[in-house]
């Protein structure tokens, strides 16, 4: 998507980044939590290297 977030989540947990995509528009679309989830996961992301 935008950050990259899927990318890295799909690498880490081996899945498909499609089935990760799906989830994150299925989780704000219905959750309302996706976005909240995706700027927490991405912030993961930058402190991790």
């Amino acid at each position: 998507m935008i950050l990259g977030v899927a990318e890295w989540l799909s690498g880490k947990l081996g899945w498909d980044v499609k089935l990760i995509r799906i989830a994150f528009v299925v989780s704000v679309l219905f959750f309302g939590a996706g976005i909240g989830l995706y700027l927490i996961l991405w912030l993961v992301k930058m402190f991790s290297k």
